[in-house]
């Protein structure tokens, strides 16, 4: 009997010249993108391709799903050489319209300045206070606050504090860098932070709508 088959997968990033620069007179907050590049070494996982922006100052990847553009695209192992250009092209005329419809979203929310009060109502509308206190359940959530409050106006936030950007990098920094690793596995905490964690990322959609929605961003 053979034991169970464990699937290898490996994954980099190419740095992409695109980059936004948001307040280019004021702030300079700087997002460059990069190209991740996921597989697996027996060919049972499809070569896929990410485009993820990073905001330089804090390392905090901002994987977000925009309307109306890709993010992601698929390439079969078995394509020739030509195909394989061919996606190649396809995936940076991908990174191009992804990172035309993300610096659309940055800046509005840059523009959108909030007040102490509107980014307390973010915080609850991201993560209401716990009805009953369970297993210390408020007081959880009250460091999470807490937390982020430190974080959106801290060292490598607060530069971009008092409007919908800094709120949307506070919730979002605190994702890739002040988790609980799982299991004590602190790869984890690296994947999540690279890009490379579809529950994170998936969380990080969901936070972008709660800016918009309670800033009326459209």
């Amino acid at each position: 009997m053979t034991g169970p088959v464990t699937v290898r997968v490996v994954f980099g990033s190419l740095a992409l010249e695109r980059e936004t620069v948001l307040d280019p007179n004021g702030v300079s907050d700087v997002v460059k993108s990069y190209l991740l590049v996921n597989t697996s070494h027996d060919g049972s996982v499809s070569v896929q391709a990410s485009i993820t922006p990073v905001r330089v100052v804090c390392q905090n990847t901002l994987n977000v799903a925009l309307s109306g553009v890709k993010q992601s695209f698929k390439m079969r192992h078995t394509q020739s050489v030509d195909g394989r250009v061919q996606s190649a092209r396809e995936a940076l005329g991908l990174a191009n319209a992804y990172m035309d419809a993300f610096d659309v979203m940055a800046k509005a929310m840059i523009e959108k300045e909030i007040t102490a009060k509107q980014f307390n109502d973010i915080i609850l509308a991201a993560y209401p206070k716990p009805e009953k206190d369970s297993k210390g359940a408020v007081k959880k959530w009250e460091n999470k606050v807490d937390l982020i409050n430190d974080i959106y106006t801290g060292e490598f936030n607060g530069m971009i504090a008092g409007n919908a950007w800094g709120a949307f990098n506070a919730l979002t920094e605190r994702l890739d860098w002040y988790r609980s690793s799982r299991g004590g596995n602190n790869e984890s905490i690296l994947a999540a932070a690279s890009g490379f964690d579809p529950s994170i990322n998936a969380e990080k959609n969901r936070l972008l709508k709660v800016v918009q929605n309670v800033m009326q961003i459209a």
